[in-house]
């Protein structure tokens, strides 16, 4: 790898580019799914390449192969060396790259039982039996299953002199138990909705998951929504379940604190931020016990946004978001940390394969757990009344990332400090500061789950990146509730 990312520096140290880099991806996955009691797809796919990034005349240029050739590999960079200098000719300014220093090293996440030393045979009857024990339960009749594994190798080189080596094994399972019923589909899904949950591990979070232990208890539900109550609207204290506060976090967080969308450079798929330049240190975005942040560190745990280095070659680091309800930092570049007064990137830059260019993405965007004792059984029991929400359902947010409505898939009436009736269709809206600063109470570390994002999608051409979010559940003053979905 070494020898062909030799032959495309050679050709940038040539012609006096700025600076170069070269990642080289070798990129296996494998998919599989199961539908009521049939084997829905299964895919194992291997993709190997190179992307080249050029900074030359102040401007980028990148382009990418699979020929890697030293012919193909050459006649690359010559390609991203002259995007970047046609590129020059329209720039607005010239870049500004923060400096970094080279870094020689190599690093793989924690797997214990490789994923794909298991059998396609053996992974079918897995989800064959999870489906089984969905559709055992009268009522159901949809059951959908998924397993997904990837093992993302790469090797990365630039003109700085670093040259690094870095393995990551993802493995992901969920599944999704639908009951039919005159004009309603309800739907419950484990151990989380879009795909389940997902880390950076080996086989080994299959086990941990027990997910055949739990599918007849979700299927169950899924029926039992039918004669369930309509959540009741009004303004009500709420709680979220530790898995629906990290979509909150995602989309009224994450999204907003991406430098670029903040500095009008990126806009597809989740629009700009309403958390401009000046809102920095200045902003109360939430209550006191509100602490975010944006942690790409082994330490933080196996998330699907932990690296060593990121695609510039940047070690992980842990920035703070939020401290103490005050707004303290944006995920940035290397080529946007100046715009906010930094000497160095916050080492952020990732793309989703070899031919992507490098964006500013979330890493893990996690709030912290509340420091004293307390768990998900006490802070119902310290309610009076209000609605506890669990599994995201539905999302919407406008393109500043400010005003939102969620729905989920289930929720419970807390009357008393005792978890009451089901309620079908719960919702519940805001504003994303005023919502912030509503909350009241968070459960300590016990009750912390790192969730995975698989899919989270930003660019053009689209790249779907994997982000992590840890939250334990949390208690939200007066919101309003109930007004996504009819009686």
């Amino acid at each position: 790898m070494k020898q062909i990312a030799g032959w495309a520096l050679d050709v940038c140290h040539a012609n006096g580019v700025q600076y170069a880099e070269i990642r080289i991806v070798d990129d296996r996955q494998r998919a599989l799914s199961t539908k009521n009691g049939k084997v829905g797809y299964v895919s194992d796919s291997e993709s190997l390449g190179a992307g080249i990034r050029v900074l030359a005349n102040g401007a980028w240029g990148f382009a990418a192969t699979e020929d890697l050739t030293r012919e193909g590999v050459e006649i690359t960079a010559g390609r991203a060396l002259e995007i970047a200098r046609s590129s020059a000719r329209v720039k607005q300014e010239d870049v500004r790259l923060a400096p970094e220093k080279a870094y020689v090293d190599e690093w793989a996440s924690p797997c214990r039982i490789d994923p794909f030393s298991t059998s396609v045979e053996e992974n079918i009857h897995l989800l064959l039996k999870i489906d089984a024990e969905l559709r055992i339960v009268q009522g159901i009749t949809l059951a959908e299953t998924n397993l997904n594994f990837r093992r993302y190798e790469q090797w990365f080189y630039n003109t700085d002199g670093s040259d690094i080596h870095q393995t990551k094994t993802t493995v992901g399972a969920g599944y999704a138990a639908y009951a039919f019923s005159g004009s309603e589909i309800m739907k419950r899904s484990y151990p989380n909705s879009f795909g389940g949950q997902w880390q950076d591990k080996g086989y080994e979070l299959i086990e941990e998951l027990k997910l055949v232990e739990n599918a007849r208890r979700i299927a169950e539900e899924a029926v039992a929504l039918h004669k369930a109550d309509q959540c009741p609207a009004g303004n009500f204290d709420i709680i979220l379940d530790s898995s629906q506060l990290g979509l909150q976090i995602h989309e009224s967080i994450g999204h907003p604190i991406e430098l670029d969308r903040v500095l009008g450079m990126e806009a597809n798929f989740a629009g700009m931020s309403f958390l401009t330049i000046d809102k920095l240190r200045k902003l109360k975005y939430g209550s006191e016990i509100v602490n975010v942040v944006a942690d790409a560190t082994e330490a933080h745990g196996p998330g699907l946004g932990t690296f060593k280095y990121d695609d510039e070659g940047v070690p992980a680091q842990c920035t703070p978001v939020i401290n103490n309800g005050l707004f303290t930092g944006y995920l940035s570049s290397r080529e946007t940390a100046h715009t906010i007064g930094l000497d160095r990137s916050g080492g952020t830059m990732r793309a989703d394969g070899w031919n992507r260019i490098p964006m500013i993405r979330m890493t893990n965007i996690s709030i912290l757990p509340g420091a004293k004792p307390l768990t998900l059984d006490q802070l119902i029991a310290s309610t009076d009344y209000g609605i506890f929400f669990q599994t995201n359902r539905s999302w919407s947010i406008d393109d500043k990332r400010y005003n939102f409505q969620f729905g989920t898939e289930i929720g419970w009436e807390i009357k008393a400090g005792k978890l009451g009736r089901m309620l079908k269709n719960p919702s519940y809206s805001g504003i994303t500061t005023e919502f912030w600063n509503s909350m009241d109470a968070i459960c300590s570390r016990d009750e912390w789950t790192l969730w995975g994002t698989p899919n989270c999608g930003k660019g053009q051409p689209q790249q779907v990146m994997g982000t992590g979010h840890g939250a334990s559940p949390a208690r939200f003053k007066r919101v309003k509730v109930g007004t996504a979905y009819k009686a």
